[in-house]
């Protein structure tokens, strides 16, 4: 089940999970593993209780999980962790609507109107966007009309503290007609909009799928880039040898630029879940 089957499914709600009163009492945070912020994203451990996976991710060195609905936003804190990603909706067309078109640009300010104040209020320091899914316009034209929408939100954005991290996916091989499929199209949009708040969520997994030359175009348009995600290549699964991709290279590449923002992990596991996300936090504890 990749993110977008589990957005269908409706994401958190599938867990029951709900939220509580803010937590009278919290854990304290763990050690930080090595100079990266590391994180793990919800829906790639879904088979673990949200609980369960708080507990041992903040032993083996994590600082957040990733990719929350708010409901969820709350009870991480309990561990001494935060949520690193959260979602301002929760659709099943999350991925598919973005602000490639105009036409989607009020639903998609409104959810963020709504994300950004509350994100500020339970320390979440990002959500999520998406660029959508390609339209009739061509991309030098929904360029223009992502700057046009995200250049509405970032005063809240600056203004609460909280970054809208819009997300580049791969068009090859998960999501079919993704128009924000290359680092090139997704710096064109941060350099309209300009802004300390509004960042580019750069996928590694994707964007080695796409483009490959990780490295060199991380540090070339470092200053864009507000997270990262992990995945093995190809198939989406261990940071191990069995993949294309030398983890360790690349959070040391990462860390030596003074990346202040989360790497987040977002393989699924084809072993045992803890065993396999312990040994990606240990190859890029760095």
């Amino acid at each position: 089940m990749d993110r977008r089957e589990w957005l269908k499914r409706g994401g958190a709600a599938a867990l029951g999970t709900a939220l509580g009163a803010p937590a009278l009492a919290r854990a304290r945070p763990p050690a930080p593993a090595g100079r990266l912020k590391q994180s793990v994203c919800r829906w790639a451990f879904g088979g673990i209780a949200l609980p369960a996976l708080c507990k041992a991710g903040a032993a083996m060195g994590l600082a957040a999980i990733d990719l929350l609905q708010p409901a969820d936003w709350e009870p991480v804190r309990e561990f001494g962790l935060v949520c690193s990603m959260g979602y301002p909706a929760d659709r099943k067309d999350f991925i598919a609507l973005g602000f490639n078109d105009p036409a989607h640009h009020a639903q998609l300010l409104g959810e963020l109107e709504t994300a950004i104040p509350l994100a500020a209020r339970h320390g979440v320091p990002n959500v999520i966007a998406m660029f959508g899914n390609r339209g009739t316009a061509a991309d030098a034209e929904a360029i223009a009309n992502c700057v046009t929408g995200l250049d509405r939100i970032k005063a809240l954005a600056e203004e609460q503290g909280v970054t809208v991290c819009v997300e580049l996916l791969n068009s090859k091989v998960d999501h079919h007609g993704y128009q924000g499929d290359r680092t090139a199209f997704g710096v064109a949009v941060m350099k309209g909009v300009n802004s300390p708040r509004v960042k580019l969520l750069y996928d590694i997994y994707h964007m080695q799928i796409m483009e490959g030359d990780v490295i060199r175009t991380i540090r070339d348009n470092a200053q864009w880039i507000g997270h990262f995600h992990t995945g093995g290549v190809p198939g989406r699964h261990e940071l191990d040898d069995r993949q294309e991709l030398n983890w360790r290279g690349i959070a040391t590449a990462v860390a030596d630029l003074g990346f202040a923002g989360y790497v987040a992990h977002e393989f699924i596991p084809t072993g045992e879940p803890l065993t396999s996300l312990r040994q990606a936090v240990t190859i890029c504890t760095v």
